[in-house]
Parts: C-alpha cells; sequence; structure tokens
C-alpha cells in the first residue's frame, strides 16, 4: 500500500482522502436521520474518490519527482482545486446556495481562517461536521508540509534557525540519496505526525464531553483547537456547556500552536532541550503575562475611577476571559472567552480589536498549524535589536550563547526581517485591492490582516460592527480567498517557486 501511494502524485492523493472525509458526514447525517444530507455527502464522497482513482491510474506510470520542489507545487495546486472539490458536498446539501459561497466557505476551513459566509443556523449539524473536517484535515496537511516540504527547503521558519538561504537545502542532504527521497520522507512523516494528532484530537474530545459539551458541538470544538481553525459549528464556545473548565483545557491545547516543541514527531533524531527553555514559548508566555496585566489594570483602574468596582469574581472573571482571548488569538484559533466582555462591562470600556490584530500578526510557533508572522521571527527580530545594543556598550564583543544563538541573531534576523517586509506589503496590496473593489479602509485592514494571518474571528471583533462574510461581494470574497491562501503558504514560500534558483540568493 505504502508503495502504491508512493507512486501517486500528492495532489491526488490528497483529493482521494477529501473524498473518503466527506463519509464521516455523511454516517452522521444518516445516525441523525437527515437522509437528503446524508445521500448528498454520499454521491459527492464517491464523485471524488472516484475521480482520484481515475487519476492515480492515468498518473501512475509517470516516474517518481526527486525533487522537494514539486512537492511544493502540488501543495500549491491543493490549496487551488481541493476547495473546489470540497465545495462540492456544499452544493449539494445546503439548499440554495451558490459556487462562489461554497469555495469561500472551503478556502477558509482548508486554510485554517475559520471565516463564514453562512449564519450558523442556516446550516445542519452534519455540514458544520464537515466545515470542522475539513479545517482538521487542513491542519494535517499543514503540520505535513512544515515538516516534509518546507523544512528541508529552508521555509516556513526554518531559515531563521538555520540562517540558510531560503528555498535551498543542506548540501549533506543531497548525498544521503534514497534515504532522504523527498517522497518517502512524505510519507514517513505523515505516518508520524496522523496518530499524534488524531490521538490528541480524541483527547481534547473526550475531555470536553466530560466537562458537559455535546457530542458534536466537543468535536468540533477539539477539531478547531488542535487545527486553530476556529471553527465553533451551530453552538459557539462561549456557549458551550464546558463552560470555565473546557476553557482551561482547550487552554491547555493552545501550547501546540505555540511551539514545535510539544509535537515530539516534528523533531525525530534531534536533541531535545527542556520545553520550558523554548524560545518561542517563553516569548508567547511574556507577550501574554503582560498584555493581560495591562488590559486588566486599564479596566480596573477606569472601575475604580468610576466607582464602579464590582466583586472579587467580576475581577478574576475578566482576568481569564483577557488571557484566554489574548492566548487564543496570538495562536489564530480565535476563540473567545466567555468572559471577555466582563472586563468590559465591569469598566464600561470596551477592548480595540487593534489588540487583537496584533496579536494575530504574531503569530503562533513555527512547523505548527498556526498562521501570522510566527513567534521564532519575532525572537530573532528581538535578539538582534539585543546584540545591537550590546554593541554600543562593547563594540569588540562577540555575543553570548554560542553559535546557534549568534546566527538566530545575525543571518536569522536578516531573513525574519525580509519576511516582515514581505507581510506588510502583501497587507498593503490586499487592503489596496479591497478599496478598490469598494470596501471602506476600516474593514479593508481588518479583512486584509484576517485574511493574511488565517484569523477569520477577527471579522467580528476587529471592528464596532462585525464584518459579515455572506454579505461581501464575489469579488471581495475572492481577494480574501486569494489572501488566505497566501498567508498559509507565506509569500516566501512562493517566490521560492516562483523565482530561478539563480535568483534567490
Amino acid at each position: 500500500m505504502r508503495t502504491r501511494l508512493a507512486e501517486v502524485p500528492l495532489l491526488v492523493v490528497l483529493l482521494g482522502f477529501s473524498g473518503a472525509l466527506a463519509l464521516v458526514p455523511a454516517a452522521h447525517a444518516v445516525a441523525v436521520n437527515e437522509t437528503r444530507i446524508a445521500r448528498g455527502f454520499l454521491y459527492s464522497a464517491l464523485i471524488l474518490i472516484l475521480v482520484a482513482v481515475m487519476l492515480g491510474i492515468a498518473t501512475s506510470s509517470r516516474p517518481r519527482s526527486g525533487s522537494t520542489r514539486s512537492h511544493l507545487a502540488a501543495l500549491v495546486g491543493a490549496y487551488a482545486i481541493l476547495p473546489l472539490a470540497m465545495a462540492l458536498p456544499m452544493l449539494e446539501t445546503v439548499r440554495d446556495t451558490r459556487l462562489a459561497n461554497a469555495w469561500f466557505e472551503m478556502v477558509s476551513a482548508f486554510t485554517l481562517t475559520g471565516a463564514t459566509a453562512y449564519p450558523a443556523e442556516r446550516l445542519a449539524p452534519s455540514i458544520h461536521l464537515w466545515r470542522a473536517l475539513v479545517g482538521w484535515f487542513g491542519g494535517f496537511v499543514t503540520l505535513l508540509a512544515a515538516t516534509a516540504i518546507l523544512a528541508p527547503m529552508n521555509l516556513g521558519g526554518a531559515e531563521v534557525a538555520t540562517g540558510r538561504v531560503p528555498g535551498r537545502g543542506t548540501a549533506a542532504a543531497a548525498l544521503i540519496g534514497r534515504a532522504e527521497d523527498p517522497t518517502d520522507r512524505l510519507i514517513r512523516s505523515a505516518l508520524r505526525i496522523l496518530p499524534i494528532y488524531a490521538g490528541l484530537t480524541l483527547l481534547l474530545w473526550v475531555g470536553l464531553l466530560i466537562l458537559g459539551e455535546q457530542g458534536i458541538t466537543a468535536l468540533i470544538h477539539a477539531m478547531g483547537t488542535l487545527s486553530t481553525s476556529g471553527i465553533s459549528g451551530p453552538t459557539p464556545l462561549s456557549r458551550a456547556g464546558a463552560a470555565l473548565p473546557g476553557e482551561m483545557l482547550i487552554f491547555a491545547f493552545f501550547l501546540f500552536a505555540v511551539t514545535r516543541r510539544a509535537w515530539p514527531v516534528l523533531l525525530p533524531g534531534r536533541p531535545r532541550s527542556a520545553l520550558v527553555a523554548d524560545p518561542e514559548l517563553r516569548l508567547a508566555s511574556l507577550i501574554l503575562v503582560v498584555l493581560t496585566a495591562l488590559l486588566f489594570l486599564r479596566h480596573f483602574f477606569i472601575a475604580e475611577a468610576a466607582g464602579l468596582a464590582g466583586d472579587l469574581f467580576d475581577g478574576l472573571a475578566s482576568l481569564w476571559g483577557i488571557l484566554f482571548t489574548a492566548a487564543s488569538f496570538l495562536t489564530t484559533t480565535g476563540y473567545v472567552s466567555t468572559h471577555w466582555l466582563t472586563a468590559g462591562a465591569w469598566s464600561g470600556v470596551g477592548t480595540s480589536g487593534m489588540v487583537l490584530m496584533g496579536l494575530a500578526i504574531f503569530g503562533g510557533g513555527t512547523a505548527t498549524a498556526a498562521g501570522g508572522v510566527k513567534l521564532l521571527r519575532v525572537y530573532a527580530l528581538l535578539r538582534h535589536g539585543e546584540r545591537e545594543l550590546e554593541r554600543v556598550i562593547h563594540p569588540s564583543s562577540i555575543g553570548q550563547g554560542g553559535a546557534e544563538r549568534r546566527r538566530l541573531a545575525g543571518e536569522g534576523a536578516q531573513i525574519a526581517w525580509v519576511f516582515f517586509m514581505l507581510f506588510g506589503i502583501s497587507i498593503a496590496a490586499t487592503v489596496a485591492a479591497l478599496s478598490l473593489l469598494g470596501t471602506d479602509f476600516e474593514s479593508a485592514l481588518v479583512l486584509a490582516i484576517a485574511s493574511l494571518t488565517n484569523t477569520g474571528p477577527l471579522a467580528d471583533l476587529g471592528t464596532a460592527q462585525p464584518i459579515a462574510f455572506g454579505a461581501l461581494s464575489d469579488p471581495v470574497k475572492a481577494v480574501s480567498c486569494l489572501a488566505m491562501v497566501v498567508g498559509r503558504l507565506e509569500m516566501l514560500a512562493l517566490l521560492v517557486l516562483i523565482l530561478p534558483s539563480g535568483r534567490r540568493s
């Protein structure tokens, strides 16, 4: 089986898995007596599986590509083609919908953005389950690509740690030969990642069930947390039965979006330092502690000045609401705590959406399912600034922390700054395109950041009035979808794919 899969192009394999996933909501619809919906998912699954089998037979005789670059091209093709295929069940099961809305929904789910063009009450539970499954599958593809495709090419944040030119692997890897065949590496990584990824999802699902959430709601929240898609389904997290204990459990699982060291399968064969020494985890902890303290003190002093100070419970509830929501947006998940509005009601002053947008731009850890700029790039720039200040005081110093830390503060920070510039240019280009299509500047900025950081819930909290994706025009949706794909793949990886190898230095 493994040998036969190695002969089939990656895009065809992903298409076949997409069809197989559609059987899950079909079975759920049968269980809840939704015959029409079950029939739509079943027929769509059979069509996708049949097309994948036919394409697999037609392409199985092609010689295997020995280049990781071909897998990168297949990954780009997956984000271009698979959402169209995944939109087929939506067209068959959602009444009176259009291809544009179904395609937008699947692009948003597959890129882990989590934005939706449909009101929650319009979709049946089985359709909500399909959205969550697509997001969960997108999270697995993201982890697989980060480990087996982007990291060997010094992309996705690996270029910051190594200090090498993005798009180029090590010279030693080319001498290993068959052991480092890209297809074999892809299969080995998939077999390592999938059991851990599915097991953690199952563990969180069971935990939420024990804490009081309903079956389908708990499963959707579990998949939305591990994949960082932030998809909630028919019941948002703030109204789910698990309440505060459920939020605490989900908060613990945010760790897997903060640092890749929490995933033992992503660093095989490498010496593992203590988790508390991980720079991404330490930076995330610093950001959350400082931001939570500042926002809490802001509400506290305003409430004291206005004579609105409540009891101790209100203060602790608002403190937790700020911490959980900040961590959720830092990992680009986008879940909102039940007590997020408690602080605003306590002081009478809400929290600006700019704070959440800044957290989403920082993003989570490298080689995780989180989006954004990534914490390691921010950490490299901070180390570079620290090193420059040190050189002002001691011009002859060589830096401390060893060769790895000096490389991170030198070549790594330089590449991180290049990525920051590309990310800023992407935001400016997206805002300009949305403005030309008639969107006001504030909404265009929020949509651009929500799309490029893959944090769809920003549209609800980034402006005074929530942005309804279903009310947007088709051209605006198309620009947002393109920004979602660019944010998920990262502009640096797209440039490596487009530019000739001689111009990547």
